[in-house]
């Protein structure tokens, strides 16, 4: 149902509040660029620091400004499974084409939990597409390959954003879920060897400042051409690791803000970067003709 590169995108901010301008223009920098879809409000949107209407008004623009040329998975996680459901029930009226839902944060659910906590989101929201996330890291559970086949078997359970960065894991997961299940790599330094292990496309990061390349890289490796897959995921290494050497969101808004497309603008308790991870992150940009 979903393939291809898509986007975690940012959400730019002007004075404490959205700024709407700037986000239409990057959705519609994205999809100019080659982008298969759009992901609005999920980590790297922080989405942790929006309000309920400031959420719901960037899915809104997200849909509008994509006019339909490219599916709007729009990232309805949380931590209380009756919020994720509100959420998600929200964003499928706002004409989303599908949820991202981040496995229950901080709560550390039994797999058993977390399997009931999808179940009882997907059973609100009958006939909308859902996607799992599994950040580990972010959460602090990891939603185990024999659970995700589990609820595989829910009908509008589609796919999961795999951000282990573990590929045992994920050549598992795949394997038990089989063809028709859609594993995405959620993590940008997995991208190219996930691909190889069957899976249908990434959620990414690096994506926010390099839209072009993370979608040749996709369309190469689709149309079987493996050696320019491999020379644009060798070209994006370095730029991955720059868009990590802080705290995600923190790197991309900087190093967009530098591309001139956002303000330097965060919310606490995300900060400004340090000068020196700022001058490392510069000279990457710059070597890598981003700015």
């Amino acid at each position: 149902m979903f393939e291809g590169s898509m986007v975690a995108m940012v959400t730019p901010f002007k004075k404490g509040k959205l700024d709407e301008k700037a986000f239409v223009n990057l959705v519609k920098w994205q999809i100019e660029e080659g982008t298969n879809a759009i992901i609005p409000c999920g980590t790297t949107g922080e989405s942790a620091t929006l309000d309920f209407d400031e959420h719901y008004r960037v899915i809104e623009l997200a849909v509008k400004a994509a006019k339909g040329r490219v599916p709007v998975i729009a990232g309805t996680g949380a931590n209380s499974t009756q919020e994720a459901i509100q959420i998600t029930k929200k964003a499928a009226r706002l004409k989303a084409d599908g949820a991202l839902l981040v496995s229950p944060y901080y709560n550390k659910p039994t797999q058993a939990g977390i399997y009931l906590h999808y179940k009882a989101v997907a059973d609100s929201v009958k006939g909308f597409p859902l996607i799992l996330y599994n950040v580990p890291g972010r959460t602090a559970s990891n939603i185990l390959p024999e659970t995700v086949a589990k609820l595989a078997g829910i009908k509008n359970i589609v796919g999961i954003k795999e951000a282990t960065g573990d590929m045992k894991q994920a050549s598992e997961l795949i394997r038990l879920c089989g063809s028709d299940f859609t594993v995405l790599s959620g993590d940008d330094f997995t991208n190219f060897p996930l691909y190889a292990l069957g899976g249908k496309g990434c959620i990414s990061v690096s994506a926010n400042v390099a839209p072009g390349l993370q979608a040749r890289m996709w369309k190469a490796w689709k149309a079987g051409d493996v050696q320019e897959a491999r020379r644009l995921h060798y070209q994006l290494e370095p730029i991955n690791k720059a868009m990590f050497i802080e705290t995600n969101p923190i790197p991309v808004k900087t190093a967009l803000a530098m591309m001139g497309k956002v303000r330097e603008e965060f919310r606490l308790p995300l900060c400004t970067m340090s000068e020196e991870n700022r001058k490392k992150l510069a000279k990457t940009m710059a070597a890598s003709k981003l700015i």
